[in-house]
């Protein structure tokens, strides 16, 4: 089977030869994890939940801490750039190491298109465009991006950092300058939808909070992973924590009702604290980010779908580009028609609203932790802090899969897809038919 899986964040490439730093890693951690979810999610929780919705943030940070805790002590035990689907693929075998392979990359298209919209609608929000702007925006950046990846173009991993830096000092830059505006009156009715609320909000924010497996690919270029690999994990949820639970709250103590209704409350809050050009500078940003993050989505599923079809858990069509160096176009195209597919499906419904697509990616980015965590329970030394948190991660990641709903039969038709693609290939999983291309 495949030894690598594409990320959902953007996971800058940190020096070669075992010279990742402790300050390097939690930079790179950090960026890793930061995301389009930053400029959309704020809105989409409190939607969900209202001002109630801020429990969901503290509670996706809280879940992050043993999540992280989980990865980091796989990453220091068992350094190795494959990372979950080599985790799971010592503890349960190739067919599970699949079927981590089968939900990344039938996940990236839709979350392409989600992405896409959420850097339309901060496009939109600038021009005072609606629906067509936000998914004309959407269907042009799924265009770039393509046919960046078809001529084999990349976002560099210092120019995704650079990216993720931004990020990050614009939440800031709008969290603090809003600030002087909030009231404590847009924090009542505290939970006007009802508690049990928080759980779908929280189920959104599982996009914000992905990409804590992504440093376990990175773990064998540390320069002391035993070491700095835990002390990067807890510098960089510490330092997102604290980023999006203060854009969460100014979203809600300033804006108010208004928080759920917006499509760019990065904007809105700039608008706010700076006046000026500040929703054209916000929907630049966002563009950017958007590109960066839809780049990497569609590069590392594209040569993911070539190893696997190499590796024949799909049809060996894909394979061509599976090797270093080469070009995946087959996988980038149909990673791309997938992409245009989802955004289209959403537009028929005639809102252009991200949170379908958002929560179908929940779905799958739980599943994958799931198997990730129950591996670290396998692996781990039983009772060990790693263990502990690998169990608390397992039972967290479950609870979470249960508030998705419907959303849930996505993760359960892929994984029985993908079982009975291997069952009906009648060869033992990761067995090829023919050698891999040269």
């Amino acid at each position: 089977m495949v030894d690598s899986a594409p990320e959902v964040k953007p996971t800058p490439a940190g020096p070669a030869g075992g010279q990742v730093t402790f300050v390097q890693g939690t930079a790179l951690y950090v960026g890793a994890v930061l995301g389009t979810g930053a400029i959309a999610l704020p809105a989409l929780a409190a939607r969900a939940a209202g001002p109630a919705s801020l429990l969901a943030w503290l509670g996706m940070v809280l879940m992050s801490i043993p999540l992280a805790a989980t990865f980091a002590a796989l990453g220091s035990r068992y350094p190795d750039s494959g990372g979950v689907s080599t985790y799971v693929r010592r503890a349960f075998g190739d067919r599970l190491a699949a079927l981590v392979g089968w939900c990344f990359y039938l996940t990236v298209p839709p979350a392409m298109a989600a992405a896409a919209l959420f850097g339309g609608a901060y496009v939109a929000s600038a021009t005072g465009g609606g629906g067509a702007t936000v998914v004309g925006t959407a269907a042009l950046l799924i265009a770039t991006v393509t046919i960046a990846n078809a001529f084999g173009l990349r976002v560099s991993g210092r120019l995704a950092l650079l990216l993720a830096g931004v990020l990050a000092t614009l939440l800031l830059v709008a969290a603090i300058t809003a600030l002087p505006y909030a009231r404590w009156d847009n924090l009542q009715p505290f939970a006007p939808y009802g508690w049990p609320a928080v759980a779908t909000a929280a189920a959104l924010l599982v996009w914000s909070f992905s990409g804590w497996e992504a440093m376990t690919h990175l773990s064998a270029d540390f320069r002391r992973p035993a070491r700095d690999i835990p002390r990067t994990t807890a510098a960089a949820v510490a330092i997102v924590g604290v980023l999006y639970l203060t854009v969460a709250a100014a979203s809600i103590a300033v804006l108010g009702a208004a928080a759920g209704e917006s499509n760019a409350p990065l904007a809105d809050l700039l608008a706010i604290g700076l006046g000026g050009p500040s929703r054209v500078i916000a929907a630049a940003a966002a563009v950017l980010l958007t590109l960066g993050v839809m780049n990497t989505y569609q590069a590392g599923a594209a040569k993911l779908g070539a190893a696997l079809g190499r590796d024949a858990a799909l049809p060996r069509w894909l394979s061509p580009g599976a090797a270093s160096g080469e070009v995946p176009l087959r996988s980038v195209l149909v990673v791309a028609a997938f992409a245009g597919a989802a955004l289209a499906g959403v537009a028929l419904l005639g809102n252009a609203d991200p949170e379908p697509l958002v929560l179908l990616t929940t779905g799958a980015f739980m599943t994958v932790y799931v198997l990730g965590a129950a591996a670290a329970v396998r692996l781990l030394p039983r009772r060990s802090p790693g263990w502990v948190s690998a169990f608390v991660s397992m039972l967290a990641a479950v609870a979470l899969l249960a508030t998705i709903g419907r959303y849930l039969l996505w993760p359960l038709g892929l994984a029985g897809a993908c079982l009975l693609y291997l069952y009906l290939d009648a060869r033992p999983a990761g067995v090829a038919r023919h050698p891999p291309p040269g």
